[in-house]
């Protein structure tokens, strides 16, 4: 595919991961660690990804400044000033507000991809077709586009965009409505009325409307980053924002673009796709062994076991009887083992517990 030179992707990379504890870690996340095994993190696969139709040198990477290092580590050909460091964590829309300010100074022609570092695809070729084509598409048409995928479970976990009117162009659908993780009664519904998409959290847009899109919708973010000018060395930026990116409001890309703003559309996309959020989400998505068990890139030995999710540490090896429905995690010093259902609010309760009990460095 042609590599096009007004095309521009933001890498949204700064998350902590506490989904995903103990594998994912406070000083390596889950974006910085290689999860499956393939010898790529998934920070890495992403930019591969990204960077085999978009320029290198128009890739960013927004991320936390304690994350920095481990991001020139994992990415040697970006450019310095191509990663943007949060101060503080203010979820994605004031850092992907920020990058689209530093891009548009670059191109008043830019049309933008914005990608979470922490997503499975499947299917390259047809992921980087449905992303040409959608910037085709905002480059003529002032709205935020996001990217759906049918659903193939009732996953409670995920955000569900229901299709409205169509447009002219096929596969591209006004946004009548998006729910956040619904009950898994409202998400089987939802599955089986065939109007619903699963939210990828990927977002396109021209530079010019994604501006005015947040002057309209975060009229606080914008006046703050006015400021920022052509005149200022990158010290000089980076010295404005650590000090006024705190008052930023916390708000997501989906919620300000699926629920706080009525001209969002979504195209129906015909890739593989899985969040790589929660234990339960990868047990879903991954391919079951004997036993409906997954194991991620483990030495183990399953006996009388059933519908588990195991991943330890190169050189353990783990000998598991009996055992059903749980998930079975160990990185570093911790070891986890709970029941796999409602494992995010287990997982958010024993990472306080432990934190206050043992110390941050366990978390």
């Amino acid at each position: 595919m042609e590599i096009q030179s007004n095309n521009f992707c933001i890498i949204l990379a700064g998350g902590r991961g506490k989904r995903l504890w103990p594998s994912s870690r406070m000083e390596r996340p889950k974006q910085f660690v290689d999860f499956f095994g393939t010898g790529r993190t998934q920070l890495q696969s992403t930019y591969d990804r990204m960077a085999a139709f978009i320029p290198k040198e128009n890739i960013y990477v927004c991320t936390c400044e304690n994350f920095t290092a481990l991001t020139h580590e994992q990415l040697p050909d970006l450019p310095k000033e191509n990663i943007l460091e949060e101060p503080v964590n203010r979820n994605t829309a004031p850092s992907v507000a920020w990058a689209g300010l530093r891009i548009h100074r670059r191109s008043d022609e830019a049309r933008i991809i914005v990608v979470p570092s922490d997503q499975f695809i499947v299917g390259d070729d047809s992921f980087s077709d449905c992303v040409q084509r959608g910037l085709d598409f905002v480059a003529q048409n002032d709205m935020i586009l996001t990217m759906g995928v049918k659903p193939t479970r009732p996953e409670p976990g995920y955000g569900y965009i229901q299709m409205g009117e169509p447009t002219a162009t096929a596969g591209i659908f006004k946004v009548q409505s998006f729910t956040e993780k619904p009950e898994r009664d409202f998400a089987r519904i939802f599955m089986e009325s065939d109007e619903f998409l699963w939210n990828t959290g990927m977002f396109l847009a021209n530079i010019r409307y994604l501006q005015q899109f947040f002057k309209q919708t975060l009229t606080d973010i914008p006046h703050r980053l006015d400021p920022l000018n052509d005149e200022m060395s990158p010290s000089e930026e980076l010295a404005y924002v650590m000090t006024h990116y705190p008052a930023y409001p916390n708000l997501s890309m989906d919620k300000v673009t699926l629920e706080m703003s009525d001209n969002a559309y979504v195209m129906r996309c015909n890739f593989g796709w899985a969040d790589l959020g929660t234990w339960h989400s990868i047990y879903e998505f991954m391919q079951r062994q004997e036993g409906d068990n997954v194991t991620i890139d483990s030495e183990v030995v399953l006996e009388n076991c059933r519908d588990n999710i195991v991943k330890l540490p190169k050189g353990h090896v783990g000998v598991i009887n009996g055992l059903e429905g749980y998930i079975v995690a160990e990185q570093g010093d911790v070891l986890l083992i709970c029941p796999k259902s409602d494992s995010s609010a287990l997982i958010r309760k024993y990472v306080n517990e432990v934190g206050i009990r043992y110390g941050e460095e366990f978390i």
